[in-house]
């Protein structure tokens, strides 16, 4: 946008010039990542030089710094104040809030759930302490509706409601505002109103919890070694040199297999995809009724998140790291995955449109990734119950007995 000019021809500033740029840079980071964004392109995003964006920031860092933060900020800022006399108000009251926050950042509210992880030091410590403070906000209130709930079981209900509300910045599925606010706070009631059999189990910070080992092919090593590593590295800072080693063969082996870094990402995602829909199209063709099919859904999702943990974190956070064809090819077998559960869910409420049940597809999966990196996904029957049971609480709106995958 360029400088406006007043009734005698002289160009000024605009006043929001600064809200400008941070808005423009919070979307451009959202939509194509650190790595993705220059200074040159925010300039032109905004209608300014290089050079006049330099005289607001230093550097792409301070840019993507004030971003995050100033999200951040935005969640701690929609919470505060918000108290009274019943705690069940209060929490429906936060959740509004938080939602009414998400709504209005869908271009980039991405950027905290998905980019902070390149925060240096101090600002990554300053991230954190704003959402521990929204979390804090959640359990008074969550602690005086619920007083038998441990320290942990408040915990892993405040980040599946976060999760909740968070999920609407991860797709782009359309629905009224208005609706988004009753479907996201019925959700988070349900959620918020779980029972936990027991504290959800959680890993020492030094303990790795074990994995299953790697196929014995070359090519099944190095699509499960890279998504290991894209997902502890990152995947700008993992080289072919380290995948190779890895699986111990040399970097030119690699090649005998695949075109480059991108093309193990986007074949990683593929296998994922094609694997899911034929589990969903086995599912469907042994299971007459929609509500056994819909848990067993549940149950093989939640399994294998926890059986690959690294696949739903590297496809949120590292996506965008593939070639534009490959991210539509992606995002189309995504997509069908979805309305395969939409259809599922739909036939099991049908109070909710399909719109309302894709929203809750969203955050059904949404909550597995979150829930499952707060437990820093201990595969154990415990944990994996906890997690489906939030997610049956997500989509049918109460437990039920889980129903079991057909034999392969």
């Amino acid at each position: 946008m360029a400088s406006t000019a007043d009734d005698h021809g002289i160009r000024r500033r605009p006043k929001d010039r600064k809200a400008q740029i941070a808005r423009a840079s919070a979307e451009a980071f959202s939509a194509l990542g650190y790595y993705g964004v220059s200074m040159e392109m925010i300039a032109s995003r905004v209608g300014i030089s290089a050079a006049a964006l330099y005289r607001h920031y230093s550097s792409k860092y301070e840019l993507f710094r004030d971003a995050v933060l100033n999200l951040g900020q935005q969640l701690v800022d929609g919470t505060a104040g918000i108290e009274g006399d019943d705690p069940q108000v209060v929490l429906d009251r936060l959740v509004s809030a938080l939602t009414d926050t998400a709504l209005a950042n869908r271009g980039s509210g991405g950027l905290y759930r998905w980019e902070g992880r390149y925060l240096r030091g101090d600002d990554q410590a300053t991230l954190l302490q704003q959402i521990h403070t929204v979390h804090h906000r959640i359990h008074r209130p969550l602690s005086a509706l619920r007083p038998e709930l441990t320290a942990r079981q408040r915990s892993t209900l405040s980040t599946a409601a976060l999760s909740i509300v968070g999920s609407i910045v991860d797709h782009r599925a359309k629905l009224p505002a208005a609706q988004v606010h009753a479907l996201i706070a019925q959700i988070s009631r349900a959620v918020l109103g779980a029972e936990l059999s027991a504290d959800p189990p959680r890993y020492p910070p030094d303990v790795v919890p074990a994995r299953p080992t790697a196929e014995p092919s070359k090519y099944e090593a190095l699509l499960t070694a890279s998504m290991q590593l894209f997902d502890r590295n990152g995947y700008r800072d993992t080289t072919m040199e380290d995948i190779a080693s890895a699986v111990g063969m040399p970097t030119s082996g690699i090649y005998k297999y695949f075109s480059g870094k991108s093309d193990i990402l986007a074949t990683i995602f593929r296998r994922a995809a094609d694997r899911v829909s034929a589990e969903l199209a086995s599912v469907v063709a042994t299971m007459s009724d929609p509500e056994e099919a819909l848990t067993a859904v549940i149950d093989g999702y939640v399994q294998r998140s926890f059986d690959q943990p690294e696949l739903e974190c590297v496809y949120y956070s590292e996506r965008l790291n593939m070639s534009a064809a490959d991210q539509r090819i992606v995002r189309d077998l995504q997509r069908s995955t979805v309305e395969s559960w939409v259809e599922l869910v739909v036939a099991v409420r049908p109070e909710w449109s399909a719109a309302e049940a894709r929203f809750a597809v969203h955050a059904a999966m949404a909550l597995v990734v979150d829930l499952g990196r707060l437990m820093r996904y201990e595969n154990s029957e415990e944990a994996r119950e906890t997690v489906s049971g939030l997610v049956d609480m997500t989509l049918l709106g109460r437990y039920r007995l889980r129903a079991t995958l057909p034999a392969k």
